[in-house]
This record gives C-alpha cells, sequence and structure tokens, in this order.
C-alpha cells in the first residue's frame, strides 16, 4: 500500500474540478489534463534547457492534481522515461489508483532519438511494455503518436485496426490519435475514441476537427493550448484559457508544467471557466 503525500493549506485551497464525460468512452475526465513530457525527456525538446525534477517534485505537483480533482495524466514512450516515473510514483500513493492515464504508441524516445514503428506487432509490444511501466492491467487510453504525416499513418499501417483489436481484447478501454494536421484530424476522428488536437488563442485551424469529434461524440483533449507551458500574468492565461474552452468540443486542456505554482495557477484559471 502506498503512502499518501500531505497536502499543504495552499494545494488545500486549489479550487476542485468538476469531471467531464470523454465522448462516449464512459470514462469522465478532469477538464485538466497533467501532461507528463517534463518528467522523463529534457533532450531534443523545443523547450528551455531543464533538469528532470525530482520525485518530491513530481509528489507535489500529483498532490496539488489530487487536491483539486485532476484525475487525468498524459505520458507516452516518446516522453523519455516518463511511463516508468508515473507507474512508480503512482504505485507510492494510496490515490494513485485514482488517476486515469492516456499513454501512446508509434514513437519511441532513446538515446536521444525518435524512432517510429507502426506495424501490428510494433504497436502492440508498445501497448504490452506501457502495461508494466504503468504497471496496470488495462490501459485508459492509447493514442497513436503519429509523426507529421499522420494521412500515411492512418491510410497505409495498421495503427488503428491494431488499438481496435487490443481494445476488444481488454487491454485499452478507448483508443485515440495525437493529430498533426487537419486532413488527418478529419480522418481519425470518424475511427477513434478520443483526438489530441492542437489549438489556442493564436492558432486555431483545426477548429473544424474539435467541431466534427463535438458532432460525432468523440472526446478531445487540448494539445498546446498554453503554448507548451511558461509563466504567464493572471490576465494572459485566463485569455488562453478561455480560447479553449470556448470550443464546445474541447473536453480538457494538457498543461506540462512541472512547477507546482504554475500548475495551481493553471487550474485557477480553469476553474474560471467553469
Amino acid at each position: 500500500m502506498g503512502t499518501r503525500h500531505e497536502l499543504d493549506s495552499a494545494q488545500m485551497n486549489t479550487p476542485s474540478l468538476s469531471l467531464r464525460p470523454l465522448g462516449k468512452t464512459g470514462i469522465d475526465i478532469s477538464p485538466v489534463t497533467l501532461g507528463t513530457v517534463k518528467w522523463g525527456r529534457n533532450q531534443g525538446l523545443k523547450f528551455a534547457d531543464f533538469e528532470l525534477p525530482d520525485d518530491a517534485t513530481l509528489h507535489a505537483l500529483l498532490d496539488i492534481a489530487a487536491g483539486a480533482g485532476v484525475n487525468h495524466l498524459d505520458t507516452a514512450p516518446a516522453y523519455g522515461i516518463s511511463e516508468e516515473r508515473v507507474g512508480k510514483l503512482l504505485a507510492e500513493r494510496s490515490d494513485g489508483g485514482d488517476f486515469l492515464i492516456t499513454t501512446k504508441a508509434g514513437e519511441n524516445f532513446a538515446d536521444g532519438e525518435s524512432t517510429y514503428d507502426f506495424s501490428a506487432k510494433g504497436l502492440r509490444e508498445s501497448v504490452e511494455r506501457s502495461l508494466k511501466r504503468l504497471r496496470r492491467e488495462a490501459l485508459d487510453i492509447v493514442m497513436v503518436h503519429s509523426f507529421q504525416d499522420d494521412l500515411h499513418v492512418i491510410e497505409k499501417t495498421p495503427a488503428l485496426e491494431t488499438f481496435a483489436l487490443l481494445k476488444e481484447e481488454g487491454k485499452v478501454r478507448a483508443t485515440g490519435f495525437s493529430t498533426m494536421t487537419i486532413e488527418g484530424g478529419m480522418l481519425a476522428v470518424e475511427r477513434c475514441d478520443v483526438l489530441m488536437v492542437p489549438y489556442n488563442l493564436s492558432y486555431q485551424l483545426h477548429r473544424p476537427v474539435i467541431d466534427r469529434a463535438a458532432e460525432l461524440g468523440k472526446g478531445v483533449i487540448i494539445k498546446r493550448g498554453l503554448f507548451s507551458g511558461g509563466s504567464f500574468g493572471a490576465g494572459d492565461l485566463e485569455k488562453l484559457v478561455q480560447a479553449v474552452f470556448e470550443v464546445p468540443g474541447a473536453t480538457s486542456l494538457a498543461v506540462g508544467t512541472i512547477s507546482p505554482a504554475h500548475l495551481r495557477d493553471d487550474i485557477d484559471a480553469v476553474s474560471e471557466v467553469f
């Protein structure tokens, strides 16, 4: 049995967020998704140089998330050792089983570079590794982690068919696609349960994908909604969050900060919308 880290008074005062249906999956997630790329990878990213956070910092983030009703984590094999760390940290917590996890398959990151494998064999092996790393009997949501030519991945590889089989086998609860292009998103939304779509105040080209997802009752997690993290003035942050949730099809906003203070700010800004 894991031990529960104590919340300090500031964490306990973080507003609690209500869960929202993730399309027709039967899964309810918080409007904030805690991204974990910076938990396991600090190479080959567009962010400024940083050291990977220690376990105490990550437990502090999880404390804040749990205290605010954030129940959804996003990870991937492409995030270095993120999956292993998520699995270990959640196993150390009495509330670890309360967190839902999205992971991905198709891209792997090792020795400083990404490799891609969208074969049925490669995707199945990736899912099996994720199950072990995350210490789960089934994965809540698994998305295709595509390269830029996502149309090729959808039309020319067995990725989505493989995911559908894994869902039938009970290893995956919901299938998804992290989209790169509008054309890919419009095709993927017809065949997946959930999409991860780029959208923010100054980049709204993928709005048709989100609108189509809403028409079909598909879940949408917004990526890059806060321009990949950072420190904002309160007014600026609220404008960014408002721009995301003005879109009816947006279910949850992924935030990838490793700063407890920034995470509190993000949650406060989202709580103002709901």
